[in-house]
């Protein structure tokens, strides 16, 4: 009996290769490894959760309240590695997909949601846009029309990092507008999180790092340091959030608060260019800066 021939098997399918970080010396190159960021990420983080599903998934899944240090040091190490990885930043925006597969459940209005869903994954990304826009006037310096449509288009490859499609996405400033003001009109609201988040009143545990004499310097002064600190993270949270936002999530801001933030946006925007660079930058994206002077990649 003659043998079956098999047809010789065909070029192995070529992966798609890995979407590129920003590239070195733009927007977020200059901007989002510096010290000042971190000023911004608060605000950033509140617009996130004012979504009913977003908020909801976070109040259930999160650990943002047993461990907020821990959860915020790994949050900043991410998105810094989706700017400044190089070749990790795409694997940094699987790990990120590969921890949201599960979270899913009702929201605040009663409907299904994935945390993957892209009406969800979108509003999470996309809210780090108009925070640097609006921060950046004071704590950097404003835009100019060519620098936002850079940024735009920066934060668009940040979006397919993190796995996110095109047709997920406003593809361009204008577009992006349109998109930001609908979900300002018809999804954002004061949730249960946002809420806690500009709290000055509730819990907050301790750092648990440090040497034995920090440990036990924080152990005895925590709370002093705890209230200091919730009026601040409440102070800046709100402040540098742009107006239509906070008028979203119900958030009062003051005459005299807004003085008092252009006193401490000056201080900060005039002080920290004068730091030596490994007090001004971030961990990973000061190494990425010693890579590229040397010219590694």
């Amino acid at each position: 009996m003659r043998e079956t021939e098999l047809p010789a098997p065909g070029p192995k399918a070529a992966r798609r290769p890995d979407p590129e970080p920003p590239a070195p010396g733009g927007v977020l190159w200059t901007i989002s490894g510096d010290i000042r960021a971190l000023l911004m990420l608060p605000a950033a983080f509140t617009m996130q959760v004012a979504h009913p599903a977003i908020g909801a998934g976070v109040d259930e899944h999160s650990v943002f309240r047993t461990d907020p240090w821990g959860r915020g040091e790994r949050s900043l190490r991410s998105v810094q590695l989706w700017v400044y990885g190089g070749e990790r930043a795409a694997e940094e925006g699987r790990r990120v997909r590969r921890l949201h597969k599960e979270i899913q459940g009702v929201d605040t209005r009663g409907r299904r949601y994935h945390s993957l869903d892209p009406a969800c994954y979108s509003w999470v990304h996309a809210t780090g846009f108009p925070i640097y826009l609006y921060a950046g006037r004071y704590l950097l310096r404003p835009f100019t029309p060519a620098q936002e449509r850079q940024l735009y288009r920066e934060w668009l490859q940040v979006g397919r990092i993190l796995g996110l499609h095109d047709r997920d996405m406003p593809q361009s400033i204008e577009e992006y507008w349109v998109y930001y003001r609908r979900m300002l009109a018809e999804e954002i609201e004061p949730t249960k999180v946002a809420r806690e988040l500009v709290a000055t009143d509730g819990p907050l545990p301790r750092p648990e790092g440090g040497s034995l004499p920090v440990r036990l310097l924080l152990r005895l002064t925590w709370p002093v340091l705890r209230a200091a600190f919730l009026r601040f993270r409440a102070f800046v949270t709100v402040g540098y959030m742009p107006p239509e936002a906070r008028a979203a999530i119900g958030l009062e801001w003051s005459p005299a608060q807004e003085r008092a933030l252009r006193r401490f946006s000056t201080a900060v925007r005039l002080l920290v260019p004068l730091l030596p660079e490994r007090l001004r930058y971030l961990p990973i994206a000061r190494e990425a800066r010693a890579r590229r002077r040397a010219g590694a990649p």
